[in-house]
This record gives structure tokens, C-alpha cells and sequence, in this order.
């Protein structure tokens, strides 16, 4: 058999494209604001994870250059050899003391952060309990592990407790969990998981991608949300949603930080976070501790879309945060209303299998604290005309 012979079969996205339904690996052109350049269109962004608004901040994009002028425009090699600069210790130091815990410690990307802590603290005589809507890096980060994997209905706390019961005593355990869940906008049940942590004697892992400069008093997240910073063992985050960058880090007790420093292979085998990036962390770190107004109008945006969403007939679901999805619940309709928002001018993302399951089919929005009160009135009226227009509402 051709080993490639599942890729000539493979026909979905050919088909898609005839029918004029593929949405995926859209080519932007420009970007202004909150605006983007599709095809020669001008549309309006309604599915960055821009939370904050930062992306095209000018101050950003100074910081990035001065780190560029500095450093240059790469390390050239990883963390562990050649790839440590000044300035990623300088925004470790910075990031620790953001989050309140000992140390931190950056990656290149998120999904090698989760890769990275989560296969070296866990190995084969461990077992990781995790939500079942957990993101996809964190999937791939408990096989690289070979540490026992269970999985546990999502927000489920009942079952995550039988579960963790049948665990024998001498494995280690580790729960992770989202803070915030990326396609569904709810959050997870962290005072229950670190409750039933304590009690079963297991650590918990936090993936607060969505979480961090979004929520809590001071933009530190689903933790500080909860009032739980202080009892959840590790916190990994992105800088490609809040800090408008790109890499990730993860915190925690100096000694497990450590140990993943020289542990995870994600982060040994890779080349460090650039100069740019981290410049533009920098100043976003700024930004999120000196401007809370942002994260003000970013909940009032939040609850008046939801609010008129859901009174227009829309179903969006257990969403908490500015992820807000509207549920259709039917493949080719969600393809059909988000080609019908393109065409209006505004840029949303369906998501559809295996994203989610078949009847969860939806179409993602995300906002920023920049949408104007003009943009959102638009956003609102592109959604009654398609969801009238499909019969959807």
C-alpha cells in the first residue's frame, strides 16, 4: 500500500472549495485596528483573540523594534546553549512576579509550553486526569508524557472525583484543566479541582491561554479570578491572545520550574523566543497592569453581545468570557451563516468537527476592548439578517 494514499483520498477540502465553503487558511492582506483586508475587502475582525487590543498598538510595536535593534533579530539557538539572552530573564523575572509565584519560564509558542511542562513533570508511573475539552496541545503533551491518561466529562467535578479515586497510591497525579475553554467561552471549576486535588493528593495544571490579562482584578486570570493563584501548582499562558505577541510561559515553585527548564524537551530542543516577541511581552505586561480600563470595556462588550445575541433567538451557550460562540448546531448551516457574515464584512470562524462534536457545530466570535459601539451595532445587525435570511432565528 502507497503510504500516501490516504492523502489522495482525502477530497474534503477540494469539495469545500468547489461549494464556495472553505474558511480556512484565509490570506489577510492588511490589518488596521480592528479591520482586515480579505481579497481586496475591507472586513471587520470579529475572531482574533486581540483581547485587549494591542496587536496594532503603536507602543507594541516600538518595543518589538527596540528588541530587535538590541539583540537582533533571533538568538539562533535554544535556551539551554546559546539562546538565553538578558532580556528573556529580565521578562521571566517580570512574569513571576506578574503572576505571584516564584519563577517563570518562557517557550517559543504555547503549544510547546504545554508540550514541554507537562511531559517533564509527568512520566510513566503517573497518571494525568484531564477535562475532555482540554486543548489539543495538552492532548498531545499527555501522550508525549507516557504517564496514564484519564479523561473526565467536561466540568464534570463528579466524575472527575470517582475518577481520581480508583487512582492507586503510589502514582503520581496531575490534573489539568482550561481556565477558559477556547471554542465555548466557559470556564473551568477551579476551586472544585484544587478542592479535590488536596484531598486526593494530586497537582493541578492550569492552561489559562484565554484566562490571563482578560480575568481577575488585576489581569492575572481564571486563578485570580477564583482567589485561587496561591493553590494551583502550575499556570501556563500564551502571549499570542492578551500580550499580542507570540510564545508562551508557564509558573510555578522555582524547584518544578527548574526541573522543567532542564526536563522539557520543547523547550531544550528548540530555538528561544525571538528579541521582537519578547520586547512586545514586555510592554504588553505594562500595558495590562497600568490600563485596566481596557479589561472594563472589554467585560462591558462582552455582556451587551451576549445580551443581544441571545434575545435575538441565538443560543451562545455557558460562555463567561468574551468568547462568545453561537451555537447553530448544524455543519452546513454554520458554513452558510459565516459565508453570509464574509460577504456582509464581517470576519468570524466556524468551527465544526473534530473541533467540536457534530451537534456543537458553531460559529466562533471573539472581542476586543477596541470594537467600537458603531462596529458592535454592525456585528449585531450582520447576525439578525443572516440568522433571519437562514432561518436560523
Amino acid at each position: 500500500m502507497d503510504l500516501f494514499e490516504k492523502c489522495y483520498k482525502y477530497t474534503r477540502v477540494e469539495n469545500a472549495k468547489k461549494m464556495g465553503l472553505y474558511p480556512y487558511f484565509t490570506e489577510i492582506e492588511q490589518v488596521e485596528g480592528n479591520y482586515v483586508w480579505v481579497n481586496g475587502r475591507k472586513i471587520l475582525m470579529v475572531g482574533s483573540n486581540n483581547y485587549l487590543g494591542l496587536f496594532d498598538d503603536g507602543r507594541i510595536k516600538e518595543a518589538a523594534m527596540d528588541a530587535v535593534r538590541k539583540y537582533g533579530s533571533s538568538t539562533c539557538g535554544s535556551r539551554f546553549l546559546n539562546g538565553t539572552y538578558s532580556l528573556h530573564v529580565e521578562t521571566e523575572e517580570k512574569l513571576a512576579e506578574f503572576m505571584g509565584k516564584e519563577e517563570a519560564l518562557t517557550f517559543s509558542t504555547g503549544f510547546q509550553t504545554n508540550l514541554g511542562a507537562i511531559s517533564a513533570v509527568a512520566g510513566r508511573n503517573d497518571v494525568i486526569l484531564i477535562d475532555r475539552m482540554v486543548h489539543a496541545s495538552i492532548m498531545d503533551a499527555v501522550r508525549l508524557s507516557y504517564a496514564d491518561v484519564v479523561k473526565f466529562k467536561h466540568n464534570d467535578m463528579e466524575e472527575l472525583e470517582a475518577k481520581i479515586q480508583r487512582v492507586p497510591d503510589d502514582k503520581g497525579k496531575l490534573i489539568v484543566v482550561d481556565g477558559v475553554f477556547s471554542m465555548e467561552g466557559d470556564m473551568s471549576n477551579v476551586p472544585e479541582v484544587v478542592k479535590i486535588a488536596k484531598k486526593y493528593n494530586a497537582r493541578v495544571m492550569v492552561d489559562d491561554a484565554h484566562g490571563v490579562g482578560v480575568l481577575g482584578k488585576n489581569g492575572r486570570g481564571t486563578c485570580e479570578h477564583y482567589d485561587k493563584l496561591d493553590e494551583v501548582d502550575l499556570i501556563m499562558t500564551t502571549f499570542s491572545k492578551s500580550f499580542a505577541s507570540l510564545g508562551g510561559f508557564v509558573v510555578g515553585n522555582s524547584t518544578i520550574i527548574q526541573y522543567i527548564k532542564h526536563m522539557a524537551r520543547s523547550l531544550i530542543f528548540s530555538a528561544s523566543i525571538t528579541p521582537a516577541a519578547l520586547g512586545a511581552v514586555n510592554k504588553a505586561l505594562e500595558i495590562i497592569q497600568n490600563e485596566p480600563e481596557r479589561r472594563e470595556r472589554l467585560w462591558e462588550i462582552t455582556r451587551i453581545v451576549n445580551k443581544e445575541l441571545n434575545d435575538m433567538g441565538y443560543h451562545t451557550g455557558n460562555t463567561k468570557t468574551p468568547i462568545i460562540p453561537v451555537f447553530i448546531r448544524n455543519e452546513k448551516q454554520t458554513f452558510k451563516l459565516w459565508l453570509f457574515l464574509r460577504d456582509y464584512g464581517i470576519f468570524t470562524n466556524p468551527v465544526v468537527v473534530p473541533a467540536v462534536p457534530p451537534e456543537d457545530a458553531l460559529i466562533r466570535t471573539s472581542f476586543t476592548a477596541t470594537h467600537t459601539d458603531e462596529q458592535l451595532e454592525f456585528i449585531l445587525e450582520g447576525f439578525k439578517k443572516g440568522g433571519k435570511a437562514l432561518g436560523i432565528i
